[in-house]
């Protein structure tokens, strides 16, 4: 996918009115067995025609942007940033008060503590091992929820999990709803979750669900990977889990229902981190910054 893009465009290249700019928003994923390896191969090729016949190119994360530039030995200078972003218009906690509250009446869930994840149910994401915490929590804490909205190729394999460890009662898995009201279920929530393992794919990752969690005043338990210390460093709305590993999950969740009278306090600090630095006019602005720099000056 990545070369045959790029070959489409060749013919804009030879044209001086014409800039062209390669957009990487993650790296290889899947890196093992003979599809990893093509995907490895295709990528790199990606990079290099990009270098040697484009103008720039944007990458999501200053890791990611490190990491790329040494791999590929490309000056940093022609690399820009333009990271992920949220609505905080869309994503404001004020205006689903009355929503997320009919919702927990809706799912009868008025006395739980909701821990919420949203987004594809994949390998290699951590849901697997939350759902084992999730059996290390119950006995102690049988009011601790965990609702999972999404679908994947592990959803099976999650629900039979959820049977096997008797966690009916503490664990749902919802249908993917419309985008637009994705909001009011993270209202509806105590606390969010985003368990990526520390595999170097994740690490220079920039989540949009986690941006999205953090303009809803949303503490967000979540591992501790550079991608995340990026985004909320030391402040109070994230609570690191040291690995992905269950047991580490299941105290990081105690922690957070042992504070949940702090939760509401502790969440305001993420609203101010995604006003200074996340929402898309801030994102724009900086992409249109780098996107104005850029001269014919190729690469090479």
């Amino acid at each position: 996918v990545y070369v045959f893009g790029l070959v489409s465009v060749f013919p804009f290249s030879i044209s001086k009115r014409t800039k062209l700019i390669l957009d990487v928003r993650s790296t290889p994923v899947e890196t093992l067995g003979f599809r990893g390896r093509l995907q490895t191969l295709f990528f790199a090729t990606a990079i290099f025609i990009a270098k040697k016949f484009f103008n720039g190119m944007t990458i999501i994360t200053p890791l990611m942007k490190e990491e790329i530039c040494e791999k590929f030995n490309i000056n940093p200078k022609s690399i820009g940033v333009w990271s992920s972003g949220v609505s905080a218009t869309r994503f404001n906690p004020d205006i689903y008060v009355s929503e997320c509250e009919e919702l927990r009446k809706k799912f009868c869930l008025s006395k739980k503590f909701i821990i919420f994840y949203h987004g594809a149910l994949t390998a290699n994401r951590g849901l697997k091992e939350t759902i084992e915490a999730m059996r290390i929590v119950k006995h102690a804490y049988p009011e601790v929820l965990l609702f999972l909205l999404g679908r994947g190729p592990i959803v099976d394999h999650l629900k039979e999990s959820i049977r096997v460890l008797g966690l009916q009662d503490n664990v749902v898995i919802h249908s993917p709803v419309e985008y637009r009201e994705v909001p009011k279920y993270i209202a509806m929530s105590d606390v969010c979750i985003v368990p990526l393992p520390n595999h170097p794919y994740w690490r220079s990752q920039n989540p949009l669900k986690l941006l999205e969690y953090l303009a809803m005043k949303k503490v967000v338990i979540l591992t501790d990977i550079p991608a995340h210390r990026l985004i909320i460093g030391q402040h109070k709305c994230g609570i690191y889990i040291s690995s992905a590993k269950p047991t580490e999950i299941a105290k990081s969740i105690v922690y957070a229902y042992n504070n949940r009278e702090k939760l509401k306090e502790w969440g305001k600090y993420g609203r101010i981190i995604v006003n200074e630095k996340y929402t898309w006019e801030t994102v724009a602005s900086e992409l249109n910054s780098y996107l104005s720099s850029i001269d014919d000056m190729r690469y090479s």
